[in-house]
């Protein structure tokens, strides 16, 4: 386009107080603020600048943007305005999936948070006496419960729980508590990654510990552990490979001989158990993936844990073992520095309840894993012959769900998908318009095609899927 012909679009752009004074954008200010509203008409007059200069506008193009202005400033003011953060359909089968948030809360964990959040609270006050307490004791109480009275052993004669604001602040606490200054011993084959980079060794290091590696990556002994033990060792270190295997040419030290090792040497035995289940995951066909349970009555000592993965409850760092060593963290200036407010304390306070009660329906995480592949398969079956879009073909497959959230990396759960092809749309495209519904809806793509799994979709998103699929199958 030659330059007259780029002035004389130009010319044509309406200047900010114009457009401020158009009846329409008018009503916009007194909804959005007046110097919001300016800020959105800057936004789109500079983005139709940008468009005339690329070439994307010609004069018929600009007139149709223009008749239109009112209507892209109130949608700029929305998104410039709006929550950033939303909800979003999981169609991906990723029960824990950690960009998506992880585990979504019960019902009773949101109405506790809602109570809790709206009013004040006996956070840190005993009702009983009318003066300072703790505010641990509203989960521990119920850790007790559920840990305490299963746990008998002379190690564990009794069992308490704190909470941090996720499972690596929960090692760092127990680290520095432990073995500030002296010497951890775990395995080369433990060194785990988990998800941002961050590494068991730099945990350590800002622990004020000092790693004492043994073993090779593949094999490790429990004779590498007790030969590496010093005056200097404060602590043996367990970590669960919670994100990976290895396989093959390997041997691991039993839990069991590092207890007996701990035990005869004197020394606190520690695992990172990473994910840590509450309820028994061989009831849905997940094996390999050790619980708290196990970990405390085999006489770990510490186990440290999350939150918002296998115990389906917010984010969390949870550390379970014996009351002398949780009071030495408890004291630790560290454990205020990285301890959860009252609303996390609420949603966890709502969660474990459920497991006090038994009903681990009630908790999205658990539901989902407990979903089987015939009920996942009629639903969708049911959800395909619903669908009405000439250009979309649905089928429903067989397929895998995950656990996710590095959680037993080699389980699977089998299911049925929903396989979409579009015409006129590649699996990438198809998949591109469904995370731009509202609500977004997220899904797989996989061998040319756009999976949908049902177990990680609450089933009063059916609809929001229908109504998407449908306008997509029609447009193209």
């Amino acid at each position: 386009m030659k330059n007259a012909a780029l002035s004389e679009l130009f010319r044509q752009l309406p200047s900010v107080n114009d457009v401020m004074g158009a009846s329409a954008v008018g009503s916009l200010a007194a909804s959005y603020g007046h110097d919001s509203t300016a800020d959105a008409v800057r936004v789109v007059l500079a983005r139709l600048r940008q468009e005339i200069t690329s070439g994307l506008l010609d004069e018929d193009a600009l007139g149709l943007a223009l008749s239109g202005l009112a209507g892209a400033v109130e949608n700029q003011l929305r998104q410039a305005l709006g929550y950033s953060l939303r909800a979003v359909i999981n169609a991906t089968g990723v029960i824990l999936h950690t960009n998506l948030g992880r585990a979504p809360l019960s019902d009773a964990a949101i109405e506790h948070i809602r109570e809790t959040a709206a009013s004040y609270s006996n956070l840190e006050f005993e009702l009983g006496a009318g003066e300072r307490g703790k505010r641990d004791v509203h989960v521990d109480r119920l850790f007790q419960r559920l840990l305490g009275e299963e746990v008998k052993s002379k190690e564990h004669a009794a069992v308490s729980t704190i909470v941090v604001n996720n499972n690596a602040a929960a090692v760092l606490l127990a680290l520095n508590t432990l073995a500030e200054g002296g010497e951890v011993i775990v395995s080369r084959g433990e060194l785990v990654e988990i998800g941002g980079s961050f590494r068991i060794p730099d945990v350590m290091a800002k622990s004020g510990a000092i790693l004492r590696e043994v073993g090779t990556t593949n094999r490790t002994r429990t004779a590498d552990y007790e030969r590496a033990i010093t005056e200097r060792t404060r602590l043996l270190l367990r970590v669960h490979r919670s994100n990976f295997e290895i396989t093959g040419f390997t041997e691991q030290a039993s839990k069991a001989e590092l207890v007996s090792l701990a035990r005869v040497r004197g020394i606190p035995l520690m695992e990172d158990l990473g994910s840590g289940a509450l309820f028994d995951l061989h009831s849905v066909g997940i094996g390999g993936e050790p619980g708290v349970l196990d970990s405390l009555r085999s006489g770990v000592d510490i186990v440290t844990y999350s939150g918002d993965k296998l115990l389906g409850g917010p984010q969390a760092g949870l550390i379970s073992g014996g009351s002398e060593l949780i009071a030495r963290m408890r004291s630790n200036s560290l454990f205020r520095a990285l301890r959860v407010d009252k609303l996390i304390y609420a949603a966890l306070e709502a969660t474990l309840l459920e497991y006090v009660r038994h009903d681990h329906d009630a908790i999205p995480t658990l539901r989902m894993m407990r979903l089987t592949k015939e009920a996942i398969g009629k639903r969708a079956e049911a959800l395909a012959a619903r669908i009405v879009a000439p250009k979309l073909k649905v089928e429903v497959v067989d397929g895998e769900s995950i656990l996710g959230g590095g959680a037993a990396p080699s389980s699977i759960l089998p299911t049925r998908v929903l396989a979409l092809t579009c015409e006129g749309l590649s699996a990438d495209e198809l998949a591109a318009r469904l995370r731009g519904s509202d609500p977004p809806i997220i899904a797989r793509v996989d061998e040319g095609r756009v999976l949908l799994d049902l177990r990680t979709v609450f089933t009063a998103q059916d609809e929001a899927i229908e109504s998407a699929l449908a306008m997509v199958g029609r447009n193209g």
